[in-house]
């Protein structure tokens, strides 16, 4: 998790705490407290739930990108290993033709 993240959870939990202990605290009947402490567990609940499908999200999309950005550079590695080593037998055959022509002059003489 990045650093907005964690600001994120850290407001959403703190915005909890804060909630609860003002209900706790305010001069209310007991079935109203109750009634108000479950609605704000609930709406706290659905707000985590959002934010934890987000960040979800997030990391999925980070991810898909990454592993694209990944096979690019793979496929480009592929690509110039490929082209050396055309170079590379390119380079073997010429000196094989050489070596070819000298062994015919030696074998010549």
């Amino acid at each position: 998790m990045n650093n907005n993240s964690n600001t994120l959870l850290g407001i959403l939990a703190g915005t909890a705490i804060g909630a609860a202990l003002g209900i706790l605290f305010a001069p209310d009947r007991g079935v109203n407290t109750r009634q108000k402490i479950a609605d704000q567990a609930a709406s706290t609940r659905d707000t985590l739930a959002e934010t934890a499908l987000d960040l979800r999200d997030r990391a999925a999309h980070s991810v898909a990108s990454k592993r694209e950005s990944l096979d690019t550079q793979i496929e480009h590695i592929v690509s110039d290993v490929s082209h050396k080593t055309e170079d590379v037998i390119t380079t073997l055959e010429s000196k094989l033709s050489e070596l070819k022509a000298k062994n015919k002059k030696l074998q010549k003489s």
